[in-house]
């Protein structure tokens, strides 16, 4: 049994801490995780470059923030994810627009899935420890109401197809970071409003 409240009390980050984290171990060389060769150093400082990028665009659509301001009760919003990440770079900023547009409603932490394997493995996508993990607990941070991973559906069946044509896995990147950049978050953020209005 996970106890989700020891675990995120113990390590939980809020976003400032989690992306100060980040640029701290890329500027000694490493990554969050135990790999640190440069191919990993390489996604995380794309990564880094991925969130600014997010953090300075997005904002939350209309029906999001209508969904948002209705939220009767409080919940914790707690996320696993890594710095390597190329899908959490894409995403996690728009859990923190979510959480900045409320925060008497959401509390917004961060854990590292690698320190973590037992709370991953009790939230696997199709058998894999996909990330990013965003978990909706209530108040107390005790009980996971519902869940969501690791990309946007639409995505997640494109990635399906695009694996199978190809197996270079830099070429799947590249066509994983384009969708993302041409949608511009509003498919993640459809899919947020759908599980926000069944809180």
């Amino acid at each position: 049994m996970v106890n989700y409240r020891e675990i995120f009390d113990e390590q939980g980050m809020d976003y400032t801490t989690y992306r100060q984290l980040v640029d701290k171990l890329l500027a000694e060389g490493q990554t969050t995780g135990p790999d640190n060769s440069e191919a990993m150093l390489h996604y995380t400082k794309m990564n880094v470059q991925r969130m600014n990028r997010v953090d300075k665009t997005v904002a939350l659509n209309e029906a999001l923030t209508t969904a948002i301001t209705n939220l009767k009760g409080s919940y914790k919003l707690w996320v696993i994810t890594e710095g390597w990440c190329g899908d959490a770079a894409q995403i996690i900023p728009v859990f923190n627009k979510i959480a900045e547009a409320a925060p008497d409603k959401f509390e917004l932490k961060f854990v590292l899935r690698d320190k973590n394997l037992p709370l991953i493995d009790a939230h696997l996508t199709n058998g894999g420890r996909a990330i990013p993990v965003l978990l909706v607990l209530d108040e107390k941070g005790e009980k996971v109401i519902k869940s969501w991973a690791p990309r946007p559906q639409v995505l997640q069946a494109l990635l399906k197809g695009w694996k199978q044509e190809n197996t270079d896995p830099m070429a799947t990147a590249e066509k994983l970071h384009s969708w993302y950049a041409k949608d511009k978050t509003q498919t993640t953020q459809a899919e947020l409003l759908s599980l926000i209005g069944e809180l």
